[in-house]
């Protein structure tokens, strides 16, 4: 048998989620929604312009170093602060994510790859979040598993306003598995039947159960 690496923290990992966003379209200033008046496929997202729903692919590589760096050219802003976000939670939450890990004893380098013509990565963080988890923990997202939702700086999850949109696209895009917010479950119950056949859905609560219910074996 060959020898173990003396320091296995420096065997570089990676690790790879599938995401998938909503389509958003920013309404003019000063026209705000009437009671009750939700887009059905589409809603407001400040800075995010019009834009269609999209699938995006996060891979992160880890290595030795101590901070977190975006590979791409050109960062969108709305990936960016998507990454942040992640980051953030990332560190104020390693414990019970990463255990005795220490993500500031890392390099993280993430990449975002998008499916469609949506570029802006907006809306990511969880999914983010999950991959640096992932290549910390040195584990692998299960496949054909897609992730949405977003992060907000103090560990919340952003809305999703559409899930059944979400679910058929997942499905269109050959996804096996849907992880969504448990807030979204109710929405669900439109979803049809041919739909609901061809996808299993699992829900999340917050970062942790995301994580565990995202990790393959």
């Amino acid at each position: 048998m060959g020898a173990a690496p003396e320091d296995a923290e420096t065997v570089p990992r990676d690790c790879a989620v599938l995401a998938i966003r909503e389509a958003r379209r920013q309404r003019p200033s000063g026209t705000p929604y009437g009671e009750g008046d939700v887009p059905s496929r589409t809603l407001d997202f400040p800075g995010d312009g019009d834009e269609g729903a999209g699938l995006y692919r996060i891979d992160v590589a880890e290595g030795p170093g101590g901070h977190v760096r975006i590979a791409n050219a050109a960062v969108p802003p709305a990936f960016r602060e998507s990454v942040n976000y992640a980051e953030q939670n990332l560190y104020a939450r390693a414990r019970e994510l990463v255990g005795d890990r220490d993500p500031r004893q890392h390099e993280l380098t993430v990449q975002l790859r998008a499916f469609d013509a949506g570029r802006n990565g907006a809306q990511l963080g969880m999914a983010a979040l999950l991959a640096f988890c992932g290549a910390l923990l040195g584990g692998s997202i299960k496949g054909g598993l897609v992730i949405v939702g977003g992060l907000n700086l103090g560990g919340g999850l952003d809305p999703v306003h559409d899930a059944v949109s979400v679910a058929e696209l997942a499905v269109e895009k050959g996804a096996q598995t849907l992880l969504i917010p448990v807030s979204a479950r109710r929405q669900l119950f439109d979803l049809s039947d041919d739909m609901a056949t061809k996808l299993t859905i699992e829900f999340y609560a917050d970062a942790r159960e995301a994580l565990l219910k995202a990790l393959g074996e």
